[in-house]
């Protein structure tokens, strides 16, 4: 067995931080995403992996390689045009033969990963086989009826659902979904939908199968998602600070990961927390459901709930930071000097909220 995973989307919805970098690339608990679904899919025991990509496939290729950190092999297919998910496997049709491969969307977070999906599709002998999740917004997804344990219908983002059980971006298929792909035409918004294709399978008395999944799913697309994926994924973290250098006048409490070469001098971090290698919090204090990247320097500043990429600097914050996601290589300081003034250079579809 193979798999894809596609990383070709350009991040609309997380910008201005796409603009730099891949959305795939963007850290949750200090590790991007997309680490996560090569572990997941490696945990599976495959080991040859295709990663769909765009325009920001340089950035990737950097960040991944070969895969020998993993223990796979990864290979590159480039997939231009954004022309839907059933497109992105035509593109990958020479990677994948005819073997049997799993499809797994890049900004995916599972808690429990995909391995016990995948022995379930083998001992049932699907050619098709989808994971599901009961969602309060049915019309936002693709959304399965099921009967029997077999799916019955799929349908793209409906607008009277029939169920609220949505898929989740995780399908296994065999090479009968090339034939399927063969045979349907582009949607009303010009894209090859993958739910079409289950569809047309379903239509041709192949088997299609689904499970609910246990356990949590997070799509990391947009500022709010990653912020809850970084909360959930901190929950089950455990407590290590040996690497940590922490002066008596500091109180770390909970469950709070520090990396090696870190200063906490004078501050109160109150887990759970994730801090990553030479980050300094001097007189801080930092909050719940936090991750530092880096390179971070927190001075004489309040956050909590929040993101912040390496390289940040935060000094002499007024208030409470809460629930933010924060770029690389930012300043944030309030001013010393006279005359009291705001000053900031933004980007394109910034976003700043002032006390």
């Amino acid at each position: 067995m193979k798999a894809i995973i596609l990383c070709a989307g350009k991040g609309t919805r997380l910008r201005p931080l796409t603009y730099t970098s891949a959305k795939h690339l963007i850290p949750i608990a200090n590790k991007p995403v997309l680490f996560y679904g090569i572990e997941a899919i490696r945990d599976c025991g495959i080991k040859d992996i295709g990663l769909i990509i765009g325009e920001t496939g340089e950035d990737i290729k950097e960040e991944i390689g070969n895969g020998a950190k993993w223990g796979v092999n990864i290979s590159y297919i480039e997939q231009k045009e954004a022309l839907g998910l059933a497109h992105a496997v035509v593109m990958a049709r020479d990677f994948l033969g005819g073997d049997k491969f799993l499809m797994y969307l890049g900004d995916n977070l599972l808690k429990n990963g995909v391995k016990p999906y995948i022995r379930k599709c083998k001992e049932g002998d699907y050619n098709a086989f989808v994971l599901l999740t009961k969602v309060d917004n049915p019309r936002q997804f693709g959304i399965a009826e099921l009967e029997d344990g077999k799916v019955v219908r799929v349908v793209e983002k409906p607008q009277k659902p029939a169920s609220n059980l949505a898929l989740i971006g995780v399908y296994l298929f065999d090479k009968n979904v090339h034939l399927a792909i063969d045979s349907i035409k582009p949607s009303a918004r010009g894209e090859l939908e993958i739910t079409d294709a289950i569809q047309w399978l379903i239509d041709n008395g192949y088997k299609v199968g689904a499970e609910v999944i246990k356990g949590w799913w997070k799509d990391t697309g947009k500022p709010e998602d990653i912020l809850e994926a970084n909360r959930l994924i901190l929950e089950d973290m455990e407590r290590d600070i040996s690497e940590a250098m922490v002066d008596e006048s500091s109180q770390i409490l909970g469950r709070v990961k520090i990396g090696k070469s870190t200063e906490i001098i004078n501050s109160k971090i109150l887990g759970p927390v994730i801090i990553g290698n030479k980050v300094r919090v001097i007189d801080s204090y930092i909050g719940p459901f936090t991750s530092l990247s880096d390179g971070v320097e927190i001075k004489k500043s309040e956050i909590e709930y929040s993101v912040v990429i390496e390289e940040t600097k935060i000094e002499n914050i007024r208030g409470r930071m809460q629930r933010c996601l924060i770029g690389k290589d930012v300043r944030i300081y309030h001013s010393k000097d006279l005359p009291l003034v705001y000053e900031f250079i933004l980007g394109d579809h910034s976003k700043v909220g002032l006390l």
